[in-house]
């Protein structure tokens, strides 16, 4: 039995959670973090044994009828969020986007309900998404410490997976983007987050100058001409979560399925490799211990 599922069996309250979440991101290999947009897929992910589920904006948003970014009404997203922890035993951690706040305080509070909801981590980005400009890092550092001072009121220590977009925005070639990320990213390590999250990272050389250079838990995203897992271990990742990559490959196989039907008349994309009604079923309902 691995050390994920020996712990499951005593994860009873949110704060244990939190706890055991934050844990996979020191062990002795990296934690492999599947983002879910919706009730099936965050079940989905438990059931073939994740040690924690997260969720994917990008996915829940365009799922429930929005854009990514913060156009949704929080209500709408909370209830989302909620439903989702209904259902998972394990850690569940959530896509904050920006924080739903324009100032310290507004974020906070919206950071609070997260917490209600069942979360016992966030990823909260430094970028506006109308704009795709990077917030002041003075400004992002103050919005983090108000998120850290939160869980602690409200006894749950969340996890803070603070992520830069710095290689995707900012100004000049891409040496100066990455050393404005590396910059961004220590600055939210010394504000007491629990990980950090350079948006674009993929090259091994950039990795590798990353990791070395903060020496503290780093997530990098799925994505094509991403290292494969060893290697990204060996690089010193600490996580790698799967971003929507999971409901982008949700949605190619719809469109390769719904392909072959109109042009083909036969239907092996939609029964080859499927669930069954019965296991569909059982994909709404918390799983059994």
């Amino acid at each position: 039995m691995t050390y994920e599922i020996a712990v499951r069996y005593f994860l009873k309250t949110q704060k244990d959670k939190a706890e055991n979440f934050r844990e996979l991101h020191h062990l002795d290999h990296l934690l492999i973090l599947p983002n879910a947009w919706d009730v099936p897929s965050a079940r989905i992910f438990e059931d073939q044994g994740f040690p924690a589920v997260a969720t994917s904006s990008a996915g829940m948003m365009i799922s429930l009828g929005y854009p990514d970014g913060e156009s949704i009404r929080i209500h709408d997203f909370l209830a989302a969020v909620k439903r989702i922890s209904r259902v998972v035993s394990v850690p569940l951690s959530v896509d904050a986007v920006a924080g739903f706040g324009f100032t310290p305080s507004e974020v906070a509070a919206s950071i609070k309900h997260i917490i209600e909801s069942g979360a016992v981590g966030i990823n909260i980005e430094d970028f506006e998404h109308a704009s795709k400009k990077l917030f002041p890092v003075e400004n992002q550092v103050k919005k983090l410490k108000a998120i850290k001072e939160v869980g602690e009121l409200v006894g749950v220590p969340l996890v803070i997976n603070a992520r830069t977009d710095a290689l995707r925005f900012a100004e000049g070639e891409e040496d100066t983007r990455l050393t404005e990320a590396i910059d961004r990213a220590k600055a939210y390590r010394d504000a007491g987050v629990d990980c950090v999250y350079p948006m674009g990272l993929v090259k091994e050389e950039q990795i590798s100058k990353f990791t070395h250079e903060l020496n503290f838990p780093v997530n990098v995203m799925v994505r094509k001409g991403l290292p494969p897992i060893q290697k990204l271990q060996e690089l010193g990742v600490s996580r790698v979560s799967f971003g929507p990559s999971a409901s982008y490959a949700a949605m190619g196989l719809l469109k390769r399925a719904s392909k072959e039907i109109l042009d083909k008349g036969t239907y092996n994309e939609l029964t080859d490799g499927a669930i069954s009604y019965d296991e569909l079923e059982t994909l709404a309902l918390p799983k059994k211990s």
